[in-house]
């Protein structure tokens, strides 16, 4: 049997040195690319068999410029990345990796409530300045501290992250509400309840969104619904970037019409410098980190491997098309 070749078209971002592609290049002719431009696609996965991808678009009409493509697999959840559709009909199986980073996102969710409430980085700055050692008072705080205990959280989304945060929020003693298209059996937890997303929107203290980006999600968070929230209220967003129209949350923000936000993931990335959250009043922004813990990247390499192994041996895995 003649040897697959796989082609890597943007290994950097999962693996930049911590993890091995050993048990991959093992499987085949391995060639990663750290990144791919979109010039440089066909020249170099054209003649492979088996194509990964992270970020990099397959559009239709690459697809159709590759000669002997017969997998892609796509090394995250979401595979929009790819004309699924394109690829069904030349024959290619997508794959996706539809777990992998649940305990890490939910964590970061909490990370960044958290620093919202508790302001940590600001008073540990403010410690090493020299501020602590310089008060007349064993303690000081620069902003108002607020407890979570008793407040409620709604959660836009009950998949797997969305379902680990409720347990992680019932853990600390909040009040959960969830809206979700699809209300698929939940434990008969208490302080746990169903609502639809206006009167969600509404009654949260926070509001954390964990829902997929559709066409029927894509702007879910805009002027109307941010409106409907309470000016105490905090928003997390550590989902897909274009649920929320940004300028809306960030003139919401600087107009004292919401309390914070904090995101991990914006619209287009890397951002464009004048993307209105990374100056508005209150925001945190990270760099699309909730996926990267090394845990769960090993998580998702271990899956990709597995899902080529089973797509070589007939009988494919997460199969997206």
């Amino acid at each position: 049997m003649a040897v697959m070749k796989i082609v890597v078209l943007d290994g950097h971002a999962l693996n930049p040195g911590d993890l091995s592609w050993d048990s991959l290049s093992a499987i085949g002719e391995l060639q990663v690319f750290d990144r791919t431009a979109d010039d440089q696609i066909v020249a170099r996965a054209h003649d492979a068999e088996i194509v990964l991808t992270t970020k990099t678009h397959l559009s239709a009409q690459i697809l159709r410029r590759f000669k002997n493509t017969l997998y892609i697999g796509v090394l995250f959840t979401g595979y929009d990345v790819v004309d699924v559709k394109a690829a069904r009909e030349l024959g290619i199986t997508v794959t996706n990796i539809p777990t992998y980073g649940t305990a890490s996102v939910a964590e970061l969710t909490f990370a960044l409530l958290l620093e919202l409430c508790h302001h940590v980085a600001l008073h540990s700055e403010a410690a090493r300045a020299g501020e602590w050692s310089r008060s007349v008072d064993f303690t000081f705080w620069k902003t108002p501290l607020i407890e979570l205990a008793g407040k409620t959280i709604g959660i836009i989304g009950l998949g797997r992250i969305g379902r680990r945060v409720t347990e992680i929020a019932l853990a600390l003693e909040l009040q959960v509400i969830a809206a979700d298209e699809v209300r698929s059996a939940v434990p008969d937890l208490p302080n746990f309840r169903w609502c639809e997303i206006d009167e969600l929107l509404s009654l949260a203290d926070v509001v954390s969104l964990h829902c997929p980006l559709l066409p029927q999600t894509q702007g879910i968070i805009n002027a109307r619904s941010l409106a409907l929230m309470k000016p105490s209220a905090f928003l997390i967003n550590v989902s897909r970037g274009p649920l929320i129209i940004e300028q809306d949350l960030a003139d919401a923000l600087n107009n004292g019409r919401l309390a914070g936000a904090a995101v991990d993931v914006l619209s287009s990335e890397p951002p464009s410098p004048d993307n209105p959250l990374l100056r508005a009043k209150n925001c945190i922004v990270t760099p699309h980190i909730a996926w990267a813990t090394k845990e769960a990247r090993t998580r998702l390499l271990n899956t990709a491997i597995a899902n080529v192994r089973a797509f070589l041996d007939g009988h494919p895995v997460n199969v997206v098309n």
